[in-house]
C-alpha cells in the first residue's frame, strides 16, 4: 500500500481564485504571517505585495499565465509566466510560509520553466528581484540563474507595490538559458 503524499498538481488560475491567490501572495511577503517562512519582506516593506487588480490583470492577460499550484486540495503556490517574445518573464512567485523550506519552490520553478520552454519556446528565463535580497537571490542562483547588474528603479510612491522602508531598493534583473 502506497502511503506517500501526491506531488502538487498545476493549472492555470481563474477568475476564481484571485482571492486566495492575493491572501497566499500576502502571507508569503508581508507582514507577521510571512514571518513563518524565509521569503519575508517585512523588514523592507510593509503594506501590499498584490491587489485583486494586479492578480486579475494577469489571469487575462493573453501573453502571460497564473500557474497555480494545489496540494491536499489547498492552493499553496503560484508563480506568473508571461511570454516576453523569446524569453518569458518569471514574477508573482509565492509559496505558503508553512511549506517553505521542504523543496516545493524547486519543483514549481523546473514546472515554469518546462512550461515556458514547451509552451511558448522561450529560450530564457527573465526575472527582477529586490537587490537587497540576497538570501533570495542566493537560491535563485543555485537554480542556474545569474545576477546581470541590470537595475531598474524601485517603484517609490506607489502603494501598489508597498511602502519601502529604506531609500536603497532597486530592482536586479536574473536570467537563466533554458537549452
Amino acid at each position: 500500500m502506497d502511503t506517500a503524499a501526491p506531488g502538487p498538481t498545476f493549472r492555470d488560475a481563474t477568475e476564481a481564485d484571485v482571492d486566495v491567490l492575493v491572501a497566499l501572495i500576502e502571507s508569503a511577503y508581508r507582514g507577521d504571517s510571512s514571518r513563518a517562512g524565509w521569503t519575508t519582506e517585512a523588514d523592507i516593506l510593509e503594506g501590499q505585495r498584490s491587489d485583486a487588480q494586479g492578480v486579475l490583470d494577469v489571469i487575462k492577460s493573453p501573453d502571460s499565465r497564473l500557474l497555480t499550484v494545489e496540494q491536499d486540495g489547498r492552493v499553496v503556490a503560484c508563480c506568473q509566466l508571461e511570454h516576453r517574445g523569446d524569453h518569458a518573464y518569471f514574477g508573482m512567485f509565492a509559496v505558503s510560509p508553512a511549506l517553505q523550506g521542504a523543496g516545493l519552490g524547486k519543483v514549481i520553478i523546473a514546472e515554469a520553466e518546462r512550461s515556458a520552454r514547451e509552451t511558448w519556446g522561450a529560450r530564457a528565463m527573465h526575472m527582477t528581484v529586490i537587490s537587497v535580497r540576497n538570501d533570495l537571490i542566493a537560491w535563485y542562483e543555485r537554480r542556474g540563474y545569474r545576477r546581470t547588474g541590470e537595475m531598474s528603479p524601485f517603484p517609490y510612491g506607489d502603494e501598489r507595490f508597498g511602502v519601502p522602508q529604506r531609500d536603497d531598493l532597486q530592482f536586479e534583473l536574473l536570467v537563466k538559458e533554458l537549452v
